[in-house]
């Protein structure tokens, strides 16, 4: 009996073991670790707590309602998370401390083992240590190394969410001067060469865009949350605004009548790919990545007409309107089915050409049909419920 009890407590004390070995390789992996890591413990977090602010949205009626409520979920899971690793790694210590210490002067039983677990971890100290116990005194130690630990990633990560989420918004704030709001590339063009401009007008914001994705790539796939932080305005959206601007720089070389711009065409390649990796962290947006320019795009052939005619009337020269459509189709599809997933995800505002033609997916959640999902309109209200393919 004695040798069974000995097994089950070593057997526990291992169970113990993985699960702090489990919880510190995520926490490294999430605040540590510069790359995107689809850790499956943050997964899991981000996406129990997102399925209860969808709901919380969903009973909302406007727009406003339910960007409030969605505008508090990358903050409320960037504090729950830390406090569920310290959860697991209190639980996982208390089966070791049971282990090292069976004698009635100690720890004697799995409730004496987690007060003890938890006063090492928060380092209270007001669970006493037996002095002569050195490996029980070892580990209080270690335990409450690691909770300094988790305290300081914690107050290093949050400044460094804040600082590349302040990086982000201030150019998509002032994309509203250029391409209003909500943002439209072919607001963006009109009012440029309205104003006198043409293709060198925009080079320099092709090139800072171009920067901008780059920027948006690194900390979105590293900072998973920064995808989900909304703009302090509720009808800006980091993804219009990346719609807005590829959209524009797409129109410019496909449609003007005018010598290509290298920068917008850099720009665009830097926006896809961007996307792209975005979308891969999260591994739900299928896409192609070798597409072909006569795939299928959302842009509907008579969307486009307007807009090219919009142009055209506008003074700005235009080329032929078949190869100008064929020519946007063949950047479009680049980056198509990757934006409009990012904005289905992200409850992104109305838009036009990104988030007016998605809608929120709720089918993943228990207790709402597909026939429940609801589409963001201009008017901001809550319309009609939207079926999938409808």
């Amino acid at each position: 009996m004695a040798f069974i009890d000995i097994t089950a407590r070593i057997g526990i004390a291992l169970i113990g073991c993985w699960l702090i070995y489990f919880t510190v390789a995520t926490t490294i992996r999430v605040f540590v670790l510069p790359r995107g890591e689809n850790a499956w413990l943050a997964r899991q977090i981000f996406r129990t707590v997102y399925r209860i602010f969808l709901l919380a949205a969903y009973k909302k009626q406007t727009y406003d309602e339910r960007d409030a409520v969605l505008a508090l979920f990358a903050p409320v899971v960037l504090l729950i998370q830390p406090l569920i690793y310290l959860a697991l790694i209190i639980i996982g210590f208390t089966p070791i401390y049971w282990t090292l210490n069976p004698g009635p002067l100690a720890v004697s039983g799995l409730s004496e083992a987690f007060f003890l677990s938890g006063s090492s971890l928060m380092t209270l100290g007001f669970a006493p240590v037996e002095s002569g116990n050195i490996p029980v005194q070892i580990l209080a130690f270690t335990q409450a190394a690691m909770g300094m630990i988790f305290v300081a990633l914690l107050i290093a990560y949050l400044p460094t969410i804040y600082s590349a989420f302040s990086t982000r918004e201030a150019l998509v704030a002032m994309l509203e001067v250029r391409a209003g709001s909500p943002p439209f590339a072919a607001t963006l063009l009109k009012r440029v060469y309205r104003n006198g401009g043409g293709v060198e007008a925009l080079n320099s914001v092709w090139e800072r865009w171009e920067e901008w994705f780059a920027q948006i790539e690194e900390s979105h796939t590293s900072l998973v949350a920064l995808v989900f932080f909304r703009s302090p305005m509720p009808d800006r959206h980091w993804v219009t605004a990346a719609g807005a601007i590829l959209d524009a720089a797409s129109l410019l070389d496909a449609v003007i009548d005018e010598p290509r711009s290298a920068e917008s065409v850099m720009c665009i390649r830097a926006g896809y790919v961007s996307l792209r990796r975005i979308a891969d962290f999260f591994g739900t947006i299928p896409y192609n990545s070798n597409p072909s320019s006569d795939d299928p795009i959302s842009i509907a052939r008579d969307e486009f007409d307007e807009v090219y005619d919009e142009l055209r009337d506008s003074g700005i020269p235009v080329l032929e309107r078949d190869i100008a459509w064929e020519n946007y189709r063949g950047w479009r599809v680049n980056y198509d089915r990757v934006l409009l997933g990012l904005a289905r995800i992200t409850s992104a505002p109305y838009a036009p050409w990104s988030s007016d033609r998605t809608t929120i997916d709720m089918r993943h959640i228990p207790g709402i049909a597909p026939r429940d999902n609801f589409a963001y309109k201009p008017s901001y209200e809550k319309e009609k419920p939207v079926a999938p393919g409808d």
